[in-house]
């Protein structure tokens, strides 16, 4: 078997407390990757290395890690569950082959579940469910399995099912082998021992049997000419049905267990090596030639051209790591590389294998791999670093505009400088995150995907780089747009070296959709401008965007220029800069601008009989209630609420429901304020 057969590239996505990180920390404890069991309530996991993360109990960035398995090597992702971490998985999905989905056996797919399962949905990636905690009061596979179809549209194959002894969870049935499979307690249970099921159990997991052979059946004509026959369908024809389907997205195997209990680990990771694909399987790599625009494909093989996307920068032990994952070629230490976003020329002076906060050095990387990299200067996430004889650029990683800005300020104003330096680094190894200084006020605003994002970054400045801030309160980024179409015809006079320079602009501007941005036709390169002019027109009309008449940055609109005339002097980039920004901001202001404030999609699960309080106070805070779910004696809410009414909700929450709410939130769209 070729080494790219046997890789799995995979990622543990889930909504927040539905038990990744556990589950992680079992698949290296089974393999021998670690000799201890780390726990996220002791602060030990071993891929919560970072220390806001064993703090708080929650995963905050994307660990990598590897472990070997049935003779494949599976490359492992542990993503974050909480919203305003969405970029680790935004990226990570973008360079994986597979992912395994956590399910509370409890809550069932919850709101962030529902999140990450379309962004998987979006970068078509084939799945297997582990859904976890069974062993818990309230917990019903059958409905997480229902949940599936319901809210995901997703069709579950249930592979293990949990068996029950007077309401304790003891084992699961194989329904693959039809065994009864156990974990020894005495070794956190490592020990696997597996028996036939008795003629009681078998009658109880028919009807589970019965829908995974339909699912063979459907993916492979040979398991399906047995079953139609009435024949028994041999173990390899059943996972080659079930494999076919899984890689189509047609089907997703679940599996049950409960991590905490080292229950059901184990044949959820041969599940791993027998349902998701090795890069190999995975479609040929699609991008564009930089030089020519026209796309091309990378095959995913050692022997192609190399080419790897960035998906991610660190900024560790005062060194810049850049993670790739490689799609095609091969590459060693001291390779010159090209950045074919850039143009720019690289070199990766030093490669590693990572696991988790720890690195092994590497002579050679190879298609499949997922790797760290040092030397490599300038490279962005989303950046295709690839063979500079045979470039290609990759469609880029898709990175959400933040939301909620605070003002920081250093203790002293001689740590000013410095504090901008910690920034630059952050930003860089944070997409998500940016700054700006107000020239009035000479303040910081920091901005980010949500509250805790910012502290979380803050407390690192603290940390990792020894500088502390002092915090304003939260604030809301707002945008603008017009309510109408306006159009200007704009006449930019001036005396430039004792010349005088007189253009007249044309400029039409008209609203746009909601979240369409800032469009503007390319009609006025057909104007017999030159390159140059055309470009300097472009850049008029684009800075004029980032500062609209209410001081804020122009959202949803769509701009055209309909002439623009030299009447006297000569053409140049800078004279069409500025006229056509002029002309931009006249035509702007007659549009009726206002403003647009960003609105959240908040899911609140909450007791019943605290539900009319917590409708009450969502109304109070111009929220619009979409649905509500109930759920044995839970019920779950979705509401449309805007951000600047979302700040400091969750004590408001615990005293609604005596401290038994909880609420997700994330962003939605911008709308009239």
């Amino acid at each position: 078997m070729a080494v790219v057969d046997r890789l799995r590239n995979i990622g543990i996505i889930a909504h927040i407390d539905a038990g990744k990180t556990t589950f992680s920390e079992r698949l290296l404890f089974y393999t021998g990757v670690t000799h201890r069991m780390g726990e996220v309530h002791d602060g030990d996991a071993q891929m919560d290395y970072l220390p806001q993360e064993r703090e708080r109990g929650i995963t905050i960035t994307s660990a990598v890690t590897q472990f070997p398995w049935l003779g494949a090597e599976v490359h492992l992702i542990d993503t974050p569950g909480h919203v305003d971490f969405t970029i680790e998985v935004e990226r990570s999905l973008r360079v994986l082959d597979g992912a395994v989905a956590v399910f509370c056996g409890v809550g069932g797919v919850e709101p962030q579940s529902e999140v990450v399962w379309r962004q998987a949905d979006r970068h078509g990636i084939p799945r297997l469910v582990f859904v976890n905690k069974l062993d818990r009061p309230g917990a019903d596979y059958d409905r997480v399995v229902a949940d599936m179809d319901r809210k995901l549209g997703a069709r579950g194959i249930p592979v293990t099912v949990p068996l029950y002894e007077e309401g304790v969870f003891v084992a699961v049935a194989d329904l693959l082998t039809m065994e009864r499979v156990e974990f020894s307690p005495q070794d956190q249970g490592a020990t696997v021992s597996r028996k036939a099921l008795s003629s009681e159990e078998t009658a109880g997991v028919a009807k589970y049997r019965e829908a995974m052979l339909e699912a063979a059946a459907d993916g492979d004509d040979a398991a399906a000419e047995k079953y139609l026959a009435g024949e028994e369908v041999p173990q390899p024809l059943l996972r080659s049905g079930i494999r076919k389907g899984t890689l189509t997205g047609k089907i997703f195997p679940v599996f049950a267990g409960s991590a905490l209990r080292n229950k059901g680990i184990q044949p959820a990771m041969d599940g791993i090596v027998y349902f998701l694909p090795s890069p190999a399987e995975a479609p040929p790599v699609k991008g564009d030639d930089p030089r020519s625009g026209v796309p091309t494909i990378r095959e995913p093989a050692p022997s192609a051209p190399f080419s790897a996307l960035v998906y991610k920068v660190m900024q560790e032990d005062a060194r810049r790591t850049v993670y790739l994952r490689v799609y095609s070629g091969k590459a060693s230490e001291g390779t010159a590389l090209l950045n074919a976003s850039t143009g720019e020329k690289e070199k990766a002076a030093r490669l590693f294998r990572v696991h988790a906060g720890k690195k092994e050095a590497v002579e050679e990387i190879l298609a499949g791999d997922i790797v760290g990299a040092r030397g490599i200067k300038k490279a962005r996430t989303g950046d295709t670093l690839c063979d500079p004889a045979a470039p290609i650029v990759f469609e880029p990683i898709e990175i959400r505009k933040p939301v909620v800005s605070v003002v920081v300020e250093p203790r002293t104003v001689r740590e000013m400088d410095r504090l901008k330096e910690v920034l630059f680094a952050m930003t860089d190894e944070d997409p998500t995150l940016s700054f700006k200084e107000d020239m009035d006020t000479g303040q910081i605003l920091l901005s980010g995907m949500g509250e805790l994002h910012l502290d979380v970054v803050i407390d690192r400045m603290a940390r990792e780089y020894g500088i502390t801030v002092r915090k304003g309160s939260p604030q809301v980024v707002y945008r603008e747009t017009i309510a109408t179409p306006a159009s200007a015809e704009s006449v930019f006079e001036r005396e430039i070296a004792e010349r005088l320079v007189k253009v007249s602009t044309k400029v039409a501007i008209a609203p746009a959709p909601r979240g369409s941005g800032v469009h503007i036709t390319d009609g006025y390169r057909m104007l017999g401008l030159g390159q140059e002019v055309a470009d300097g027109v472009e850049m008029g009309l684009r800075e004029s965007a980032f500062f609209g008449a209410l001081g804020y940055p122009v959202d949803d609109v769509t701009v055209e220029v309909s002439s623009i005339s030299f009447l006297s002097g000569v053409a140049s980039q800078m004279v069409a800069k500025v006229a056509a920004a002029k002309a931009f901001q006249e035509a702007y202001e007659k549009g009726k601008p206002f403003l647009l404030e960003p609105m959240m999609e908040v899911e609140v699960s909450v007791p019943e009989e605290f539900l009319g309080g917590v409708i009450g106070d969502i109304n109070a805070r111009r929220g619009h209630v979409t649905s509500v779910d109930r759920r044995l004696d839970i019920s779950m809410l979705s509401a449309t609420v805007p951000l600047k009414e979302m700040f400091g909700y969750v004590t408001t929450l615990r005293s609604l429901s005596q401290g038994r709410g909880n609420y997700t939130m994330k962003f939605s769209r911008y709308d009239r304020a």
